[in-house]
C-alpha cells in the first residue's frame, strides 16, 4: 500500500507545532496516518511535550471529527471514583449517588476519548476498559445491564508503563490492546535545534500579547537555551520566555519605539532555572560520564518517593494495630534492610516484602515501664495476614487485593503460618 504523502508544514502551522526535528516529523506523520482508521492509539512522551495536541491532531483528521472529543486527565479522578467517571452510575449504586450518572465513555459515544495518563487508572478501571476496547460494552456501577459504546480511544502517558507492568501497576493485556499504534513525541533536549526556534515564537506571543518590544538571541543565548535539559519542556519552555520577556524588555511607547531588544547569554543566564539537579540524584565521584537512558532519572525519582510513601503506609499500619504507638524515627532508621508489608505509591510494588525481614529486631518499645516480649517485623506481617483473612473468611484473593500482595505471597505465607502453628487449615 502506498504511503500516505502530508503536508507536514500546513499541519503544524494549524496547531501551533514549532520544530523541524525528523522524529517530530515522523510522530505527526504516524498520527495522520493513524487518523483515518478507528484503532487505539498509544501516545507516550514525558510531561509538557504536547500529547493532547496530537491526539486533537488524530480526532480532527478521522471521520469522527464532526463527534465529540472529549479529554479526560485519569491522573485528576478521585480514588475510588474512576468507573463512576468513565462508566456512569444508577441512582442509589453507592452514598451520594443520588441519582443516574453517565459516564465519559457515555458521553462521547460515536466520537473520541482521550485518556491522559492512563496508567494512573486503578486495576479493577483498567479491566472494563479493556473490554470497551474489545468488545465496545461496558456496565455502569450498580448495574447488571451492559450498555453499548461506539468510541475511538486515545490515550497517553509519561510513564514507562513496562516499569508500570513489572510493579503489577498497569495490566499487560491492555498494554498489548493499546500498543496497536504508538506515537513517542521527542522531549526537547531530543531535539535541541528546535529550542532556539520555539524560544523566539514564545516571544513574539508575548510580545503580540502585551504590547512590549520584541527580543532577538545572541548565538551564546541561544547555546545557553540549548545546554539546559528542560525536564518541563515545552511548559517549561514558555515560563521562562514569558519571565524573561518581562524582565528583560519593556512596553511599547513613543520614547521606547518597537525595536528588537539583543538578549545575550549573561542577561539570559540571570532568568534561567537555577535548581536543575534539585530533584536529581548527586554525580558519585568517577561516574561524571556515565550516562541515563531517557526517563531513567524520572523513574528513580519516582520509585524514591514511592519507597517513601510505602515506609509511611507500613508505620501507620503498625501504629493502628499498637493501639496509636509505633517507634520513633531514629528507632525506625536503626532497623537495616527492612521492607513495607505493602505500598501506597502510584509506582512501586512490594511484591515479596518478607525476603529482608530482620527477624531479630524488636519494634515495641516500653510501655509505662513495661518491657514487653520483642515483636519482630515477620510477627507484625503474619498478624496482618491472619486479620486480614478473618475479615475476609479466608479468601485469599481478597487477602491479596487489601494487602495488595500477591496470591503466592498469600499462600506461602499462610504455609510458614500453618507449619509454625499460628493457623489451621
Amino acid at each position: 500500500m502506498p504511503r500516505q504523502n502530508f503536508d507536514i508544514n500546513s499541519v503544524k502551522k494549524r496547531y501551533g507545532i514549532i520544530g523541524n526535528a525528523p522524529e517530530l516529523d515522523a510522530a505527526i506523520r504516524t498520527a495522520l496516518s493513524v487518523a483515518k482508521t478507528d484503532l487505539p492509539v498509544l501516545i507516550i512522551g514525558e510531561s509538557g511535550v504536547g500529547k493532547e495536541v496530537f491526539s486533537h491532531m488524530i480526532h480532527d483528521f478521522s471521520a469522527r471529527k464532526s463527534r465529540r472529543f472529549l479529554p479526560v486527565n485519569c491522573g485528576a479522578i478521585p480514588i475510588g471514583t474512576a468507573n463512576s467517571e468513565l462508566f456512569g452510575h444508577e441512582k442509589g449504586s453507592f452514598t451520594g449517588a443520588i441519582e443516574q450518572r453517565n459516564g465519559y465513555f457515555e458521553e462521547a459515544n460515536g466520537g473520541t476519548i482521550f485518556l491522559d495518563e492512563i496508567a494512573e487508572l486503578p486495576k479493577d478501571t483498567q479491566a472494563q476498559l479493556l473490554r470497551v476496547l474489545q468488545q465496545g460494552e461496558f456496565m455502569r456501577v450498580g448495574s447488571s445491564k451492559l450498555q453499548k459504546t461506539d468510541v475511538r480511544v486515545i490515550a497517553a502517558t509519561n510513564m514507562d508503563l513496562n516499569f508500570a507492568i513489572s510493579r503489577n501497576k498497569f495490566r499487560l493485556d491492555l498494554y498489548y490492546r493499546l500498543n496497536t499504534i504508538t506515537i513517542k513525541i521527542p522531549s526537547l533536549r531530543e531535539r535541541p535545534d528546535d529550542i532556539p526556534l520555539l524560544f523566539k515564537q514564545f516571544c513574539i506571543d508575548f510580545s503580540d500579547r502585551f504590547h512590549y518590544r520584541s527580543l532577538a538571541l545572541t548565538k551564546d543565548a541561544e547555546a545557553l537555551l540549548k545546554k539546559y535539559r528542560w525536564p518541563g519542556n515545552v511548559r517549561e519552555l514558555i515560563g521562562v520566555a514569558n519571565r524573561v520577556c518581562t524582565m528583560e524588555s519593556e512596553p511599547v511607547s513613543p520614547t521606547s519605539p518597537d525595536e528588537r531588544i539583543m538578549l545575550t547569554s549573561i542577561a539570559l543566564a540571570r532568568h534561567m532555572p537555577s535548581d536543575e539537579g534539585q530533584f536529581m540524584p548527586a554525580v558519585v565521584e568517577g561516574t561524571e560520564n556515565a550516562t541515563f537512558a531517557p526517563g531513567d532519572k524520572e523513574m528513580l525519582i519516582r520509585s524514591i518517593l514511592t519507597l517513601k510513601q510505602e515506609v509511611e503506609q507500613l508505620k501507620q499500619s503498625l501504629a493502628a494495630m499498637q493501639g496509636g504507638a509505633f517507634p520513633s524515627d531514629a528507632s525506625v532508621a536503626a532497623l537495616p534492610n527492612t521492607s513495607p508489608a505493602f505500598e501506597t505509591g502510584r509506582v512501586g510494588h512490594a511484591e515479596e516484602p518478607d525476603e529482608q525481614v530482620q527477624e531479630d529486631e524488636p519494634v515495641d518499645e516500653p510501655v509505662n515501664g513495661v518491657v514487653h516480649p520483642p515483636v519482630t517485623m515477620k510477627d507484625k506481617y503474619y498478624q496482618l495476614i491472619r486479620e486480614s483473612m478473618i475479615r475476609n473468611g479466608g479468601n485469599r484473593k481478597k487477602v491479596a487485593e487489601e494487602l495488595d500482595i500477591s496470591e503466592r505471597t498469600v499462600y506461602r505465607k499462610l504455609d510458614e503460618m500453618i507449619k509454625l502453628g499460628l493457623w489451621k487449615k
